[in-house]
């Protein structure tokens, strides 16, 4: 397979940086370039024709999410994955109008991000096979085997285990003011990392809601609160 172009779209040059450093990790992947407004984004689409966009919301110029029409109408076949600490429903909608393979929310973890290129990666080898698809790719590029495999067993997928999500759910609702995963991980005795995995497959299941903090120094932070 041949190298999958990568352009970064990201009016933060630091955050840009780290998503580009991140992408160097894949063999698979070679970054082109890096734009910091939305007029430099397309400019920069033109000229080197990229496979995949990390595209952040809140560039100077435009919306990212304004970007996404005109995009889809001249570089149609790019696979667009937005990173943004945007939380609005209306803008989520939009992305996936217009085909956003994935969304995520920042601060994003290593560990997630390393997750959703690879699934990227995967399905962008599948897809560059020639000849007819069957149903097996298919299932294979939309993850269905994978889910069904999740549901299979304890009915929680790998990784997930029935007692540790117990103590997970036990201790936030305890908090109703929210509680980061290092909180959580070390509440339960886990480390953080264990305790974000679990934290987030409750979300992406509606068992808990999230939000992004602000403090008044250091980086934003993610916090889960119970419904």
């Amino acid at each position: 397979m041949k190298l999958i172009k990568a352009a970064i779209a990201e009016d933060d040059f630091r955050i840009a940086g780290i998503h580009e450093k991140f992408l160097q990790k894949f063999s698979e992947i070679r970054v082109v370039g890096k734009a910091l407004t939305g007029e430099n984004t397309l400019q920069l689409l033109k000229d080197t024709n990229p496979d995949l966009l990390l595209l952040d919301v809140y560039l100077p110029d435009m919306l990212g999410s304004e970007l996404l029409p005109v995009i889809r109408e001249r570089f149609p076949g790019i696979t667009i994955i937005m990173i943004t600490a945007a939380t609005d429903k209306e803008i989520l909608e939009k992305a996936l109008a217009y085909g956003v393979d994935n969304y995520l929310i920042k601060p994003v973890t290593q560990e997630r991000f390393e997750e959703v290129i690879q699934s990227f990666i995967k399905k962008h080898a599948l897809l560059s096979v020639n000849g007819p698809v069957n149903q097996d790719i298919v299932d294979r590029i939309f993850e269905k085997s994978k889910q069904e495999q999740s549901k299979k067993g304890t009915g929680y997928p790998k990784g997930i285990d029935e007692i540790t999500l117990k103590k997970v759910k036990a201790v936030l609702e305890t908090q109703q003011s929210g509680m980061s995963a290092e909180e959580v991980g070390n509440a339960i005795g886990a480390s953080r990392i264990t305790a974000r995995r679990y934290l987030e497959y409750m979300s992406s299941v509606n068992e808990l809601r999230t939000e992004v903090v602000y403090g008044i120094v250091g980086r934003p932070e993610k916090k889960y609160y119970p419904v």
